[in-house]
């Protein structure tokens, strides 16, 4: 009966670990490495996101990947993360086979040997190119707002300004020459078309806003 509580045990066991491996390939891009940094396992989501294959990607480094947007220093702090046997998480661009980039949310984990020591690394990733559209989407979209006030600022504050001391220069109890009505109309004709001509261009800055 032990033996068999055993078995049933260990059964179970198996199953579970193929269920978690099954889950990982359909959801987690993973992929292992030895200590130089070769890859010595990459599982079908790595693959699948990378555009490489299994015997494309195993035996080369990560620089095949590499999509040139981080630094050297970034880079570094990585490495020395992880050789010192601690737990790395941060956001990584890369660049698939056929070059289009995509963002991972990054975890490596240094896998250690009964004596503490470094043995492979394992990388855990989720593809979060969406959200990272999303935040540059919206990044773009408070520069361009930033932009919509300095130029509003500085276009309609002029014209403005010009009509207001056209405006007062009307005074009911003085009389006026014609030559001085006209100066005072022709200035504000001016100072209206300044502001025309701006709305014009704010339509069409917020136009391309909205593309």
């Amino acid at each position: 009966m032990k033996d068999e509580n055993n078995t049933t045990g260990l059964f179970n066991t198996l199953q579970l670990l193929q269920a978690y491996e099954q889950a990982i390939d359909e959801n987690i891009i993973s992929s292992i490495t030895d200590t130089f940094g070769t890859i010595v396992h990459a599982n079908k989501k790595f693959c699948e996101i990378s555009q490489y294959s299994v015997d494309e990607v195993i035996g080369q480094n990560h620089s095949i990947i590499n999509s040139g947007y981080h630094t050297k220093t970034f880079f570094k702090n990585l490495w020395d993360t992880i050789e010192n046997g601690k737990v790395w998480h941060n956001e990584i661009k890369n660049k698939a086979k056929d070059g289009t980039n995509y963002w991972v949310d990054t975890v490596i984990v240094p896998v250690k040997d009964q004596n503490g020591k470094n043995t492979h690394y394992l990388s855990l990733r989720t593809l979060i190119t969406t959200r990272k559209q999303l935040e540059k989407n919206k990044e773009n979209y408070v520069s361009s707002l930033e932009v919509l006030l300095v130029m509003t600022s500085n276009k309609v504050k002029k014209p403005l300004s010009d009509c207001l001391i056209q405006i007062n220069k009307f005074d009911p109890k003085k009389s006026f020459a014609k030559s001085e009505f006209i100066n005072i109309l022709d200035n504000l004709k001016l100072s209206a078309n300044e502001l025309d001509n701006f709305t014009k261009e704010l339509n069409l800055f917020i136009r391309e806003m909205e593309k």
